[in-house]
């Protein structure tokens, strides 16, 4: 009688590569939302894909949590050209004082 471990292995990986995925969706839902890491990590970890899904539906700790000025999902938008150099002509043309502490 032959067994074949390695078809079990490959399911093992999958297996553990969804669960690590989770812990991390969950522990950056939970940051996002102001309870910091440990709590989405330990969800993510416990609950495997259930974890995330939980967070999704927790209410945010304060008004100030990163959760009420960007969604995760929401890509960030890396500004343009055009608007760096409007930036830089609106700080030079301002008259104050250059927060770098350069001149």
């Amino acid at each position: 009688m032959t067994l074949v471990i390695a078809a079990v292995g490959a399911k093992a990986l999958y297996l553990m590569y969804i669960w690590l995925a989770s812990a991390i969706a969950a522990a950056s839902l939970s940051k996002s939302k102001g309870y910091g890491e440990k709590p989405g990590l330990g969800t993510g970890l416990l609950l495997s894909v259930l974890g995330p899904i939980i967070w999704l539906f927790v209410p945010p700790k304060d008004e100030d949590a990163e959760w009420h000025t960007r969604k995760p999902w929401v890509p960030r938008r890396k500004p343009k050209e055009s608007e760096m150099a409007d930036v830089g002509t609106a700080r030079s043309t301002s008259g104050g004082a250059d927060p770098s502490g350069t001149a």
